[in-house]
């Protein structure tokens, strides 16, 4: 073991062991090596290279694909992108050790003492970059199978610690496929999700049949709710007291199983305050719905109460008696009018704070959706979907296990509206592209995508490129049409991570790729660079970025004329200095390159 740390430095060796020293000792543990981790992000630079052969559509494009390790592209996006991503889905390797997964899905060293410490890192290095990616409002939505759920949970627990909203389960297969040893089918999965904290889910719009206004009530449509708590009167003694009803004179006994919701204004203590109104204020204004046709029965004297109370025939909820032998003050109930209904609330759909049901978890396959009465749960197809999905494309499956693409629509159109960015950075075939493409011309909205996928090419196969033959074809696909499949309308641009080294990001970060990232910075899109032009810019939603790569005097004149008629610019050079000293206008700002963009592509640590 000794040669697995000769090559650190004293002072490599003492940090790691302080790390060590820090790291929790309960929960998820496994080998890692907190140096390399660190020399990854740090020992270079990454940029992107657009290829407009391969980009579908017209510039600006407001979508990307982007072929390469997603780790890089990960870096990448924290400098371009930081805290402005509404949505991320993944479905990663699952660590199966299926070796024809079109990932490399078996992330398992002979060494490590825990097997799949190096499928934890693996995950654990992309999910710190990806947490960085959300905005507030923001959600993780990630696939699992249920043999490695609880080992990825427990890791997004220690990446997303108190973001964690739930999990839906949705059924893989239709029929079944038993393990022969245990005889037990396991048919379902589960996407895991986490969110800031100011995520929600859309949930879906409440039936309102049982509204309506046959009083013609002022105040609109209305219907009766309950108006008792889950409490007994032992737990809530305030709250158990007789219901008067001042119109027709008539009592009602509180149920000792369910006290009333309201409190009465004869309890409250002097200078109590109450979060809703009173019992009192709700009658008198009219939202307490008490009985019109009813029994009503008056006992004289104690014995004949509690003969009505051994014979059962006392007011009741359901088939339980609310006045029993055992409860206190019976007396009270002595020459009183007791009506045997049950008040109800009057609830008006003004009211309700949200006009949505919550999204249940339990995601009902297509093949069973007759078979439940639940209208606020996401409806999927099996994998068997995913596959037909792929095939309908390419006349053939050139991806294994694709996911259907009506659970990731349906999880999109739960998490995002309007103008929201999706990234998805284990695009795979691009069944997340297409379904945000599918949900923008259903809904009207503008949603973005970012897609990430490798090439998967082998020393056997050297040629194969999934990201370029399978997930952006089929993305074209969707845009343009297919088949007898209208197109949805859209664009994208292709481009590929390269990495390149600290010490030459001065001398190779070329102009195209510096223009391209401040472009994703300030407005999320990108147009082509200028060859022919010393000075890129472009002007979006009252804000003008510039690009200055060779100063000259045609370049100086050109800014000061774009500084006169411009509200505000974003003015970038390698010599911002001498900029200065030759444009005078309180609306520019300056930033050197590739400065800029080094101190932006560290990020937090």
């Amino acid at each position: 073991m000794a040669d697995k740390y000769e090559h650190y430095s004293q002072e490599e060796l003492i940090r790691l062991l302080r790390e060590r020293d820090r790291k929790p000792k309960f929960g998820l543990v496994w080998e890692r090596d907190e140096i390399d981790h660190d020399n990854t992000l740090n020992d270079d630079f990454v940029v992107l290279d657009v290829d407009p052969a391969l980009s579908c559509g017209d510039a600006p494009w407001q979508n990307l694909v982007i072929e390469g390790d997603n780790f890089d592209a990960l870096r990448y996006l924290r400098m371009t992108h930081a805290g402005r991503v509404r949505c991320i889905y993944i479905d990663p390797p699952y660590n199966t050790g299926n070796k024809d997964f079109i990932y490399n899905d078996r992330f398992v060293d002979k060494d490590d003492v825990y097997k799949h410490s190096k499928w934890l890192e693996y995950l654990y290095r992309r999910l710190l970059l990806a947490r960085e990616l959300l905005a507030e409002d923001g959600v993780l939505l990630v696939s699992i199978n249920d043999e490695n759920r609880a080992k990825l949970e427990q890791l997004l627990e220690q990446v997303f610690p108190g973001m964690r909203l739930g999990t839906f389960v949705w059924r893989t297969r239709q029929g079944s496929n038993a393990d022969q040893e245990s005889f037990l089918s396991v048919d379902h999965e589960h996407v895991l999700a986490y969110g800031g904290p100011r995520f929600r889910f859309s949930g879906y719009e409440k039936s309102y049949e049982m509204y309506s206004n046959t009083d013609q009530d002022i105040r609109g449509d209305w219907r009766p709710s309950d108006l008792t708590l889950g409490f007994s009167h032992k737990e809530r003694p305030n709250l158990y007291y007789p219901l008067f009803d001042p119109k027709s004179g008539i009592h009602y006994p509180p149920n000792p199983d369910r006290v009333w919701v309201y409190a009465t204004k004869e309890r409250l203590k002097a200078g109590q305050q109450v979060q809703a109104k009173t019992m009192e204020e709700f009658i008198a204004l009219g939202q307490i719905l008490f009985p019109v046709k009813q029994r009503v029965v008056e006992w004289k004297t104690m014995d004949e109460l509690l003969a009505a109370i051994d014979a059962d025939d006392v007011p009741k909820t359901g088939k339980t008696p609310i006045l029993r032998r055992d409860l206190p003050d019976l007396d009270f109930w002595i020459g009183k009018k007791v009506g045997f209904g049950r008040p109800a609330f009057k609830r008006y759909k003004a009211d309700l704070r949200n006009l949505n049901q919550p999204i249940s978890s339990w995601v009902v396959p297509k093949f069973e959706q007759k078979d439940y009465e639940a209208e606020n749960s996401i409806v999927s197809g099996t994998n068997q979907e995913g596959a037909r999905a792929l095939s309908q494309i390419f006349g053939s499956k050139p991806f294994n296990y694709p996911k259907p693409p009506s659970l990731i629509k349906a999880l999109v159109a739960q998490a995002t509206s309007g103008n929201d960015l999706i990234v998805d950075f284990f695009a795979g075939s691009g069944t997340t592209a297409q379904v945000v493409l599918e949900q923008n011309r259903e809904d009207g909205g503008n949603r973005q995508f970012i897609m990430v996928s490798s090439t998967e090419a082998t020393g056997d196969n050297p040629e194969k490129n999934v990201c370029r033959d399978v997930c952006s074809v089929r993305i074209k696909s969707v845009i343009k049409g297919y088949r007898d499949v209208s197109g949805t309308g859209g664009n994208f641009a292709y481009l590929r991570t390269k990495r390149v080294a600290s010490e030459r990001v001065f001398s190779d970060f070329k102009h195209e790729q510096v223009w391209l990232a401040l472009q994703l910075i300030h407005f999320g899109q990108i147009s082509p660079y200028q060859t022919v032009s010393a000075t890129q810019y472009v002007e979006y939603m009252g804000e003008t970025l510039a690009y200055v790569t060779k100063l000259s005097a045609d370049s100086i004149a050109e800014l000061e004329d774009l500084a006169a008629r411009a509200s505000k610019i974003s003015l970038y050079s390698w010599q911002p200095a001498q900029l200065r000293e030759r444009i005078h206008a309180a609306n520019v700002s300056f930033e050197k390159i590739p400065e800029y963009l080094i101190a932006r592509f560290g990020g937090a640590r």
